[in-house]
């Protein structure tokens, strides 16, 4: 985490190499990636680096973050692998049904930098949201954070609670693609950061045609009996993702089938 914040405490002019909107560059630094798209700015900025299954070449990353991203990309991916194991066993599926649909295959390391807000009741730190990946490997920076990280609760009551900060503890969250895939028998976590007067906070973000496993359907649970969501590609959701931007709605609603 301190690599990650000597690179986005870099003067502007070390950063600007790296600035781009072009999802196909493996290594970007940008604020706002639905700039053109929200209702309203949110107070981020991010370096996103893509670590698999193509990793970019060492020289390409920025030197600040080179061996962070490099080493924290390869522990996040075998942690993920194991996750996705306990998940497929208690979908009381075989262990490795998650990762054998590819559902391990892709990794980006994503660093997110709060600044301090000069007014923070103007703007969020990120507009509500749900991740449009697998599974989110979340390291929080509890030394210069304060709070911010909240989540939605499940229910008619949705409302949101405050997520503890440990040290050295890394969070794992089901994106919407994990969602798509089990037929909404494990739910992706919505939330958001709330901008902060004071304090920074900085955050290391792990993450073919998919659609319902047939076990899951036929197994009956909120689906009964049927497919919830219809098929669809990686780039397929990421592209509606980024065209909606953060507005508040759930990404997986323009899949659900009625």
């Amino acid at each position: 985490l301190a690599s990650v914040r000597r690179f986005h405490e870099a003067p502007a002019g070390a950063k600007r190499p790296y600035y781009t909107r072009d999802p196909r560059c493996g290594v970007r630094f940008s604020s706002n990636f639905d700039l053109f798209q929200s209702p309203a700015a949110n107070w981020r900025d991010t370096l996103s680096c893509s670590a698999a299954p193509a990793p970019p070449c060492r020289e390409e990353l920025p030197a600040e973050v080179r061996r962070m991203v490099l080493g924290y990309a390869a522990a996040a991916r075998a942690l993920a692998a194991r996750v996705l194991g306990l998940l497929s066993e208690a979908l009381a599926l075989e262990r490795g049904r998650l990762a054998g649909l590819g559902c391990a295959e892709g990794l980006s390391v994503v660093c997110n930098y709060y600044p301090p807000c000069p007014q923070p009741g103007l703007t969020m730190g990120c507009r509500a949201h749900s991740d449009p990946i697998f599974l989110t490997v979340l390291l929080q920076d509890v030394v210069h954070a304060e709070g911010g990280l909240q989540a939605r609760l499940l229910g008619d009551d949705g409302g949101w609670v405050d997520v503890p900060q440990v040290a050295g503890a890394l969070l794992v969250n089901i994106g919407d693609l994990l969602q798509l895939v089990n037929n909404g028998r494990f739910r992706s976590l919505e939330h958001w950061v709330v901008a902060n007067r004071s304090r920074d906070a900085d955050v290391a973000r792990s993450t073919r045609m998919y659609g319902p496993i047939a076990e899951l359907i036929n197994s009956g649970g909120d689906g009964g009996g049927r497919a919830v969501y219809r098929s669809v590609t990686v780039s397929e959701f990421l592209a509606h993702y980024d065209k909606k931007g953060l507005d508040g709605r759930p990404a997986l609603d323009h899949f659900r089938l009625h």
